[in-house]
């Protein structure tokens, strides 16, 4: 507590980079030795990319609270000025444990289509291409977003949250609700990318497993990849015809086709520099 305490004591950045820090600490105590007991494939702790996803996810943790900050209330005085007041309010007044389940499943269906945008739309999947270019996926490469894809994917979980009144952005106080679906998406993540092939049986239609995301990483060719976009909640690929999951099968190889420069650097550059990084969702396979 007392290192609490002196931490919350220093500056905004500084507060950010120690509260990820002890963040990266737990997620490694509990996904390491988690992959070292059931591994989906053999793979080094420090595989290729380690240090680059590191950075990526100190770099999205102290950007990350600002730029998503900037849509979500240009949408909220949007909304002050022309929505009718009756439609944030009448959600105000539905009881707690509903309004956690509207927010939940409208906030994963607006992530999905935000992530299945990142693939289909060409400008978009330059930025999340990053995401998709580690041959081998665990845990940490959860955190191997671009900023302006993850700031893109969340805005798109977040206004139909806002418009619908059961986010406030303008609040200097955060809901508990909008807190709950950030908390569990990003647990939910780091737990999904993890080197485990775990299924769930009869479940996995409801809640998404390892092996569900997994397929989302295949580069198998067309018929497997681009699947499988639901951060949580697979049904809705299934309503929108983009559940993949084979009953006795994994993928054989992870990837994409073209060449993503190394280091972190280059990465957050590159897509704003080059034309063809890489070749966009329509010419792949």
């Amino acid at each position: 507590m007392d290192f609490l305490h002196r931490v919350d004591t220093l500056p905004p950045l500084l507060q950010t980079l120690a509260h990820s820090g002890l963040w990266l600490l737990l997620l490694a105590v509990l996904f390491v030795p988690l992959e070292r007991l059931f591994p989906e494939r053999r793979a080094a702790v420090f595989r290729r990319g380690f240090a680059t996803d590191l950075g990526y996810y100190f770099v999205n943790a102290v950007a990350l609270a600002t730029l998503v900050s900037v849509p979500l209330s240009l949408v909220a005085l949007a909304m002050q000025a022309w929505m009718p007041a009756g439609l944030a309010h009448a959600t105000h007044d539905l009881p707690v444990w509903l309004r956690a389940v509207l927010g939940m499943t409208i906030g994963e269906i607006g992530f999905y289509w935000g992530h299945r945008w990142s693939h289909e739309i060409p400008l978009l999947w330059r930025f999340h291409a990053i995401h998709h270019s580690p041959e081998e996926v665990d845990w940490l490469v959860a955190s191997r977003q671009h900023p302006l894809d993850t700031v893109f994917t969340r805005t798109c979980g977040f206004v139909p949250l806002t418009v619908l009144g059961l986010l406030d952005p303008l609040s200097a106080d955060p809901s508990m609700l909008a807190l709950a679906v950030l908390i569990a998406g990003q647990v939910w993540a780091y737990f999904v990318h993890a080197n485990v092939g775990w299924r769930f049986g009869v479940l996995e239609w409801a809640i998404a497993s390892p092996a569900f995301h997994r397929w989302h990483h295949t580069n198998d060719g067309p018929r497997a990849m681009d699947r499988n976009y639901a951060p949580m909640l697979p049904w809705i690929d299934w309503i929108f015809g983009t559940m993949h999951l084979p009953p006795h099968a994994m993928p054989a190889r992870y990837g994409i086709d073209g060449t993503i420069p190394d280091g972190l650097v280059q990465q957050l550059v590159q897509p704003f520099l080059s034309l063809t990084f890489p070749a966009p969702p329509k010419d792949r396979g």
